[in-house]
């Protein structure tokens, strides 16, 4: 009896180890990906907001597929935030692939001012830096952040003016 409790034991030991090693392979390192901004365009905004859709290149530098169900980003100008999207969007980045992605953000008025605020007099973002932070939603384990810093280049009909 005793040795077949060894012998469980040894087996369960072994099993463990194996799928243990089998685990470490999900969790290969992944080169980060590029993303680039590639324009802002004006959207219909309501009442005390602006609406933008910020165009960005998403480049997989890896060798594993992206698979996303939803995206979200957060713009943030001259030090402070300003604007924030989400989009449920589904899409799948190839291995070594790229695809543009499309998301809307919304600027609230009080966003606004508090760049105005921090800059004195400010009538346009226009070449301020940016960083935009995000993320690809992919799941538990598949989840991709990102973050593109560089100056806004805002479309010449878009007005900060509410």
């Amino acid at each position: 009896m005793a040795l077949r409790l060894r012998r469980y034991t040894r087996l369960l030991l072994v099993l463990l180890m194996a799928s243990g090693l089998n685990a470490c392979a999900l969790f290969q390192a992944r080169d980060p990906i590029n993303i680039t901004v590639i324009g802002f365009e004006p959207l219909a905004g309501q009442e005390l907001e602006m609406r933008m859709a910020v165009k960005m290149r998403v480049q997989n530098p890896n060798e594993q597929a992206i698979d996303y169900n939803g995206i979200a980003l957060d713009l943030e100008v001259n030090g402070q935030p300003l604007a924030a999207g989400v989009s449920d969007q589904q899409g799948h980045i190839g291995r070594y692939g790229e695809q543009v992605v499309v998301v809307p953000i919304s600027i609230t008025a009080f966003s606004f001012l508090r760049q105005a605020y921090g800059l004195g007099q400010l009538d346009t973002l226009q070449g301020m830096p940016y960083v935009l932070r995000g993320k690809l939603a992919g799941g538990l384990f598949g989840t991709v952040r990102f973050t593109e810093q560089g100056k806004l280049d805002l479309p010449k009909g878009a007005s900060l003016g509410w």
